[in-house]
């Protein structure tokens, strides 16, 4: 009897090499040929699943996307009880690339950041907004805090929500880059939200 090809596990698999190959390598060198060979499928059937190369790409990014939400939710639970600062920690500690999987992670969307340099108009046919929703979710958590007295009334909640995912993401670029570790990265932005939620 002939084998059932789950068709979504296929196209994961494929999406996860191109993952594979945009953490290892950077995007601009991953041709459909490529993900074929680094997924182990022909690149005819890359083809059918992905009609052109901007589809895999964009399929991958939502790949990504659930990657790193599943980690989010992850970090929340190990604060324990879920808290405005444990959301705030769990969801900005998740991001920093310290270990393995959060470093290949960071890598990946870092390719995904410079094609958009390249072509501006992807993130606008794919409608890039994983960040906008990050602020969105932090801003909402610091003005749970506000409401609760665990951090200062003045603050603006969302230009404070803006800052800590600057100060995250340009901490992970200069884990990538070499100028810190995770480890020293991570102090960092411990500091900062720790005078953040200090009483």
């Amino acid at each position: 009897m002939p084998k059932r090809v789950d068709h979504e596990i296929r196209r994961r698999q494929i999406g996860e090499a191109l993952l594979r190959i945009a953490s290892a390598r950077g995007l601009h060198s991953a041709s459909m040929r490529e993900v074929a060979a680094e997924a182990g499928v022909s690149l005819r059937l890359v083809q059918y699943y992905f009609h052109t190369k901007e589809e895999l790409l964009l399929s991958s990014l939502a790949y990504l996307g659930e990657r790193l939400a599943t980690r989010v939710e992850s970090h929340i639970r190990a604060w324990g009880p879920v808290t405005p600062r444990s959301v705030v920690y769990g969801t900005l500690t998740a991001i920093l690339p310290t270990d393995t999987e959060s470093l290949d992670m960071t890598r990946a969307y870092t390719g995904y950041y410079t094609l958009v340099f390249t072509d501006p108009d992807l993130a606008t046919r794919h409608g890039a907004t994983y960040p906008d929703k990050l602020e969105r979710l932090l801003a909402g958590q610091l003005s749970a805090a506000q409401q609760a007295g665990q951090i200062d009334a003045t603050l603006d909640p969302e230009t404070t929500a803006a800052g800590l995912l600057a100060l995250t993401n340009g901490l992970g670029a200069s884990v990538l880059g070499g100028q810190r570790d995770g480890e020293t990265a991570l102090a960092v932005l411990t500091y900062h939200i720790d005078r953040l939620f200090k009483p």
